[in-house]
């Protein structure tokens, strides 16, 4: 049950929550009808057999109301058809439920042991109350009001004419008027606002998406600013090189040396550029997963006083700790409170994430990808990750880098950028070498 409900966004888990209310809520004003037949009814046959048809009128329209509030629910938040037959149906039960009830209290069938006209009064509220659930999501809010006066206005009239009790005829258009009212506020109000979670979370989805696009654009403008030029370069000194080469001229050397510096400029902007997108600055991931957390409902208490004073490489790896570990707390788990710590003991630099959204028992899954990328990262500075469930329902991650650590990012694009250099550019340009001398000295 516990993975049922955590497995579940907020706006899934609101939605579920609401269906669960306007599903259960008819089944109480169906007993809610029945509650007078226990203690007023009169013992008679006519009145006996009216309660009986208005206890079957409001089962009947209690399940059908369920129905017209999942197809209500289809309709506002998924653009389905409007439930307009179940609301045909539905309107129908509910003028026959009226004319049973103002007949038995016409009658008399409620005058005993009690109040009649508060019994009739309660009666008719709850057995209309389930036809303006199933009649809410027809129209808009003024066209049902409109029409819920209309009809409060007509029965009174036509119950007024054929009884010729006029409390009765009033107090059957003010219920009317009241049950109208109850599913428009109650329970139109909860369609809208479900329409809006849902909204607010398709919006918070695109917002996502277009970042991660503008962040693409955005690399790939870099990467064409930086390459785009060079790239042209490049290719016009190597057919430059070619043409001399293949006409036995020295100056095919100096041009091919020229490439091979334009490509290890290029290499040194390209790492220069993915620095600054495998970077994490420690005090601006601090801040976002602040912000982030809080929009989330999630109290977060940051003690970080030293992460100005902290070398960058040590910043880096532990921004990527921050980073990761809000990524976790957001997708695994449902705590109230988050608290990152970050002190140092003048040899180390040690990070403490905990958050008490951690199931009894949980463990860290050596399938994931997130917390041994961690590990990896901070192993390559030096640096140890612990992750796993702590004393009283908290899940703790405990992560130490030492202060003398390297920026990694650097260490890593350096040496992959002049490993590569080293295995393709420097053997293309001695082949070049030789060839352009060889065929220099077959000119000579």
């Amino acid at each position: 049950m516990t993975g049922f409900w955590r497995g579940r966004s907020r706006a899934a888990k609101m939605d579920l929550y609401m269906r669960v209310t306007m599903y259960s809520l008819p089944w109480f004003m169906c007993l809610g009808v029945m509650s007078p037949f226990g203690g007023h009814l009169v013992r008679e046959p006519g009145p006996v057999a009216l309660a009986q048809g208005l206890m079957a009128l409001a089962l009947v329209q209690t399940v059908l109301s369920m129905h017209a509030v999942r197809r209500s629910f289809a309709h506002r938040l998924h653009g389905a058809p409007a439930p307009w037959r179940t609301g045909a149906v539905s309107l129908v039960l509910g003028v026959a439920f009226l004319v049973l009830a103002v007949t038995l209290q016409a009658t008399g069938g409620l005058s005993a042991g009690g109040d009649s006209e508060s019994n009739y009064v309660l009666m008719v509220m709850f057995g209309l109350s389930t036809t303006a659930v199933s009649l809410c999501a027809l129209s808009t809010a003024l066209r049902l009001t409109v029409g819920t006066v209309a009809a409060a206005v007509l029965t009174g009239v036509v119950v007024g004419t054929v009884t010729g009790d006029r409390p009765l005829a009033a107090a059957t258009g003010v219920t009317i008027v009241l049950a109208g009212l109850y599913g428009l506020g109650a329970f139109r109000s909860t369609l809208w606002f479900m329409s809006l979670v849902w909204q607010l979370d398709r919006a918070r989805d695109t917002e996502a998406r277009l970042a991660v696009a503008e962040e693409r654009l955005r690399f790939g403008r870099d990467l064409h600013d930086v390459m785009g030029r060079n790239l042209a370069v490049i290719a016009l000194k190597s057919e430059l090189a070619v043409q001399l080469a293949e006409r036995g001229r020295p100056e095919a050397v100096a041009q091919m040396a020229e490439v091979q510096r334009i490509a290890q400029e290029s290499q040194r902007e390209v790492r220069a550029v993915v620095r600054g997108y495998r970077q994490a600055d420690l005090r601006n991931e601090i801040e976002g997963a602040r912000g982030v957390l809080a929009a989330a409902g999630i109290s977060c208490v940051v003690e970080d006083g030293l992460a100005a004073e902290l070398p960058p490489g040590v910043q880096s790896a532990l921004g990527w700790v921050v980073r990761e570990t809000t990524t976790n707390v957001l997708r695994h788990g449902n705590p109230r409170v988050c608290t990152l710590r970050l002190t140092s003991d003048g040899v180390r630099a040690v990070l403490v994430v905990e958050n008490d959204g951690a199931a009894a028992g949980a463990t860290v899954s050596s399938a994931g990808s997130g917390l041994a990328g961690l590990r990896e990262r901070l192993a390559a500075v030096g640096g140890t990750l612990v992750a796993g469930a702590a004393e009283d329902g908290l899940f703790r991650v405990r992560a130490q880098v030492p202060l003398s650590a390297p920026d990694d990012t650097d260490a890593r694009t350096g040496k992959e950028g002049e490993g590569m250099a080293r295995r393709t550019a420097a053997p293309r340009t001695k082949g070049l070498l030789r060839r352009s001398g060889a065929a220099g000295a077959d000119a000579a």
